[in-house]
């Protein structure tokens, strides 16, 4: 028996054998008994049933916004405890010193072993 005829017979007969179970599977189903889905359509108020959620009284509404405000006022350029993103608050100034040639050297500065570790780490 040649390769080709026996992998042809061999086709055949899982076709086949997916074919029976497809048909007693869906035979299976159809027969099945149904059951009857009830669903709450009001259901109670939150994140997931945003219908039934209710609206905030003003009064809560607007000690929230003044609480937003105040947490957020605290981010805003010039306040106290604002931090500043310039090149100024950088640790390690780069210059224009060459860092591509053979001859060429890195900028001075410190990086601890921790720093060193998590470079390694994340690469992993």
């Amino acid at each position: 028996m040649k390769l080709s005829q026996l992998k042809s017979i061999v086709k055949e007969a899982v076709k086949e054998a997916i074919q029976e179970e497809m048909k007693d599977i869906l035979i299976e189903a159809v027969r099945a008994p149904k059951s009857v889905v009830y669903e709450n359509s009001i259901g109670t108020p939150g994140p997931m049933n945003p219908v039934a959620q209710q609206k905030m009284p003003e009064d809560k509404r607007i000690a929230m916004k003044e609480n937003i405000q105040n947490v957020l006022g605290g981010m805003m350029p010039g306040s106290n405890g604002t931090l500043t993103a310039t090149s100024a608050d950088v640790p390690l100034q780069v210059g224009s010193g060459d860092t591509t040639s053979p001859n060429g050297g890195l900028p001075n500065g410190n990086v601890s072993m921790d720093q060193i570790m998590g470079l390694m780490n994340s690469k992993g």
